[in-house]
């Protein structure tokens, strides 16, 4: 059985657009309804921050952080 998990979808900027439950085995062997990187996150996990849409990947960590607020 595949397990489910939470997976967050990312674009070219790192950013999150969507959270989905699914299992990594659905997100491979669909490619037209699971376009893009998609990078598993934690919602219980110690020192992960789980994704939320609007978050940014850090790739060299493997987590997530909130965007900087912008400054006017």
């Amino acid at each position: 059985m595949n397990e489910l998990t939470y997976f967050a979808q990312i674009d070219e900027n790192n950013v999150v657009l969507a959270v989905h439950i699914v299992s990594r085995e659905f997100i491979d062997e669909n490619p037209e309804r699971y376009p893009g990187l998609w990078v598993e996150t934690y919602r219980d996990a110690p020192n992960k921050t789980y994704a939320g849409e609007g978050y940014v990947y850090d790739p060299k960590e493997n987590d997530f952080y909130l965007p900087k607020p912008i400054e006017i």
